[in-house]
């Protein structure tokens, strides 16, 4: 009697819909055999999630998909770059970029607004800012060349750029590199904020003291890594016609 009624009860339980057919399923499974040799990051699931294991030394990558300079876990900041010109370069380098050097070298000595917008257009990447940003940077040349003679007041307004795109490109500033080649500033090398608070500074007195060399060192960083957003705003398709076809019979 007591085995015909485990047979119903079996029996409803198959026939029941409110049964989970993926517990179903995993209850027919035979877990494997456990050999007592499992692989580090080795783990089922369920056990939990697949462990991945990192390898610490060597070299990686970050979470941003930048790769680790000293292969640490946590991502210790990379060895700092270098600009692609120095700041009085004004006719840039004998590459295949010496055009656009000289066209940045004229703007940056006729025309600074065009350049200061054509600069902020290419670091936004959007396209449309170019007249915003030039006749700002306009208005303000006119009112400090009215008021004092000399373009003082729009060099304050335009340093940012300096530090977003040494922040961007994780360029060396003027604190690092005067640690680099004369071993001072090591201090404010060594702590990561201190050392951020005197390259603003010094970003802002290179704008003051040489605002056109470093709009135009500005302009030939940002001509060799970014290319034009109005290039990518409208995609160019390319019709290519087949061939002539021709008809013959086979050998």
């Amino acid at each position: 009697m007591a085995n015909v009624d485990e047979k119903n009860c079996a029996a409803h339980e198959e026939s029941s819909p409110l049964l989970d057919k993926k517990v179903a399923a995993d209850d027919n499974k035979v877990a494997p055999a456990d050999d007592g040799a499992k692989k580090p990051g080795q783990a089922t699931a369920a056990h939990g999630p697949l462990l991945v294991p990192i390898v610490v030394g060597g070299g990686g990558w970050t979470a941003d998909g930048l790769p680790l300079a000293h292969g640490s876990v946590m991502g210790e900041p990379m060895e700092r770059a270098q600009w692609n010109s120095s700041l009085f370069a004004c006719l840039g380098r004998n590459d295949e970029f010496c055009s656009s050097d000289l066209e940045v070298c004229l703007l940056g000595c006729v025309a600074p607004c065009v350049l200061y917008g054509s600069n902020a257009e290419r670091l936004g990447n959007t396209t449309g800012t170019f007249a915003t940003q030039c006749l700002s940077y306009a208005g303000l040349y006119l009112i400090g060349k009215a008021f004092c003679r000399v373009n003082c007041i729009a060099p304050m307004f335009s340093f940012p750029s300096r530090t977003a795109i040494r922040r961007k490109f994780n360029l060396e500033g003027s604190c690092e590199a005067l640690h680099r080649s004369c071993g001072c500033c090591g201090s404010c090398v060594e702590d990561e904020v201190q050392r951020e608070r005197c390259e603003s500074g010094c970003d802002v007195l290179t704008h003051v003291l040489c605002h056109p060399c470093a709009l135009c060192q500005e302009g030939r960083e940002l001509r060799r890594r970014l290319p034009h957003p109005g290039f990518n705003a409208h995609p160019v398709l390319v019709m290519i016609p087949p061939g002539e076809q021709t008809m013959g019979r086979g050998a």
